[in-house]
């Protein structure tokens, strides 16, 4: 019997809920839902994901083949937050799902410089201000008053100057009438081969309710568990071979002046991988200067292995994603000790 509640292997094909997980029907709804990560791992737990908001039209189509969404909204979420003509069936969900865009909060990004300022982003294709999302989204559980919501982020949200946006968050979701958790959860200790910390602001309604608590310990997964040995690849370009060559298995490559060099990690069989990015980043091969495969990646971001990704790389939505066995382990145990408590 495996040792993990939720498989990092599996196909769309399985259905859902994933196995041994009974399923319930608590209605999910989402907002920058992306790829649909977070909708998948709340179909493995059990829930009725019922569509979403995403501001990218080519993101939103691909969301449409892989998930085929009851009410799915392509625009802005400050557009969404705007309208009078929204279902009932939002209303009072049992759980609202947001992830808003992270970069302005990554401690890989430019993070204060960018705080304020409107451009276009990867993220959206839009001219538009990222820092601020966060609060748009609190103004759509303020409007929606779900049961319960969660906001997923980067660590580097309460990092530093970032936390004055964390405490911020908090505030206002106390101020709707929320009662609200802050967990820092690291991926590779749920099931995941990948290690990805993040952050979750998870509120809940119901105040009576007893507070969460997590306590996740599955077994890590290696690299090698993942590793394919015959599947197709790309040999890495020429600069990035002379970059590989300099770095150590399970390394960066590192400049002159001792810095870390972009973003190219030569894999380590033996231990996790480090966390997908959504940019032009790699998963060098640890012994052939290549990329891993596409399989390698859908695994390491516990995505379906028959997922359409529709002409978009699968490496940017995976990477953008929160890895469904990630929200899976986090929406069983809401289900369970909050849902079920009643």
């Amino acid at each position: 019997m495996s040792a993990h509640l939720f498989p990092y292997r599996w196909s769309l094909a399985d259905g859902y809920p994933a196995k041994g997980i009974p399923y319930h029907g608590r209605k999910v709804f989402g907002t920058f839902i992306c790829g649909g990560g977070s909708t998948m791992g709340y179909k493995l737990a059990g829930y009725d994901h019922i569509g979403g908001v995403e501001i990218d039209p080519k993101v939103a189509e691909v969301y449409k083949a892989n998930h085929r969404p009851r009410h799915l909204f392509v625009e802005d979420i400050r557009a969404f937050n705007e309208r009078a003509d929204l279902p009932d069936e939002l209303f009072g969900l049992d759980l609202l799902d947001g992830s808003p865009p992270c970069s302005s909060f990554s401690t890989a990004g430019s993070r204060e410089k960018g705080w304020g300022k409107a451009k276009v982003f990867r993220e959206g294709q839009a001219h538009q201000r990222l820092d601020d999302l966060v609060f748009a989204y609190v103004d759509t559980i303020a409007k929606l008053r779900p049961k319960v919501a969660i906001l997923e982020n980067v660590k580097g949200i309460i990092a530093g100057n970032a936390k004055v946006y964390a405490k911020e968050i908090v505030k206002r979701l106390r101020g709707h009438g929320y009662a609200v958790q802050v967990f820092l959860l690291n991926a590779a200790t749920m099931g995941v081969p990948q290690m990805r910390e993040r952050v979750f602001f998870i509120a809940r309604k119901d105040a009576s309710w007893p507070d969460l608590t997590f306590a996740f310990r599955e077994p890590p997964i290696p690299f090698g568990n993942v590793y394919r040995k015959d599947d197709e690849r790309l040999p890495l370009s020429a600069s990035n071979t002379r970059r590989w060559r300099d770095t150590p298995v399970g390394g960066n490559p590192r400049s002159k002046t001792g810095n870390t060099f972009g973003f190219l990690t030569r894999a380590d069989h033996r231990k996790v991988a480090p966390t997908i990015l959504s940019g032009n980043t790699f998963l060098a091969m640890q012994d052939t200067p290549e990329d891993s495969s596409d399989n390698e990646y859908k695994m390491i971001g516990s995505y379906p292995l028959d997922y359409n990704f529709g002409g978009i790389p699968s490496k940017y939505l995976i990477g953008m994603s929160v890895p469904p066995v990630m929200m899976a382990q986090i929406a069983h145990h809401i289900n369970v000790q909050w849902f079920n408590k009643d």
